[in-house]
């Protein structure tokens, strides 16, 4: 049986970048796909944009941002309500793109053979990769644990060293959701890492890392511009997760920012 993907973009008028990360999934060799796009108030340009892409491609449809669900991660949000009970889900940004077009076939690929032998992960993590805004070169990448299949016991505790999987290059399977199914209320930056440590909280997770290079994402981002509040959140998600041992993982999160960014500038 084949995996149910679809892949949740919050937009908010980025009509002038969705071309690159819609192409990029129509150049896909698995072509089974889905694409919601969740909008907010955007402008009559960027809703004609959508409309045509819908009327284009039947595996894309778009839907309009709820008040009360406002920001990115509550774009999101809306995301996880309006999966099914067997979809997977991945949440990209306007600026992100497939990093090359076999990757949903491979990812389908670990899907279909988890399945066939009993053993489905809740998350399947792979990598990404930034690349400059301006010019596209490909820049840092990200990761998590090397390849294999994480229990709750290690996957907290990778947490506590300070690693994260990437959200971007993290697939969200039916048994996530059912633990925890929406982003907590109160980040507007960090909302993901919460929610993979308040993920680690529950028993008999399931957590398959997987070495493929899934997406390019532009840096630059918002989260990147907002310094303070994202080191506040951070230790907030932290604190919820750990109690007062919030320093140690925070801590170790950055030391390992500054070793990547040793490696690459020697």
């Amino acid at each position: 049986m084949l995996p149910s993907l679809r892949i949740v973009v919050p937009t908010l008028n980025s009509h002038a970048l969705l071309p690159g990360l819609l192409a990029s999934l129509q150049q896909q060799s698995w072509p089974h796909w889905q694409l919601l796009l969740i909008d907010g108030p955007s402008g009559p340009e960027h809703r004609q944009w959508l409309e045509q892409c819908c009327a284009a491609d039947p595996r894309c449809r778009w839907i309009e941002q709820l008040p009360a669900e406002p920001g990115i991660f509550g774009a999101m949000n809306q995301g996880f309500a309006c999966a099914g009970p067997a979809d997977w889900l991945l949440f990209w940004g306007s600026d992100d793109w497939a990093a090359a077009p076999t990757v949903l076939a491979k990812v389908a690929a670990t899907l279909e053979t988890a399945a066939a032998q009993g053993v489905a992960p809740d998350l399947l993590v792979c990598r990404g990769r930034y690349a400059d805004a301006a010019t596209g070169a490909l820049a840092r990448a990200t990761a998590f644990q090397p390849a294999g299949l994480l229990g709750t016991a290690t996957y907290r505790r990778a947490l506590l060293l300070g690693s994260t999987p990437p959200h971007q290059a993290t697939l969200f399977g039916p048994g996530a959701r059912q633990r925890l199914a929406r982003y907590a209320k109160g980040f507007r930056l960090s909302a993901d890492l919460d929610y993979f440590l308040q993920l680690s909280r529950h028993p008999g997770l399931r957590v398959q890392c997987l070495d493929l290079e899934l997406v390019h994402m532009a840096d630059g981002g918002v989260s990147g511009q907002q310094t303070q509040r994202r080191l506040q959140e951070v230790r907030q998600a932290y604190r919820r997760a750990f109690g007062w041992r919030w320093w140690f993982p925070f801590c170790a999160r950055y030391l390992r920012r500054l070793a990547s960014l040793l490696e690459r500038n020697p």
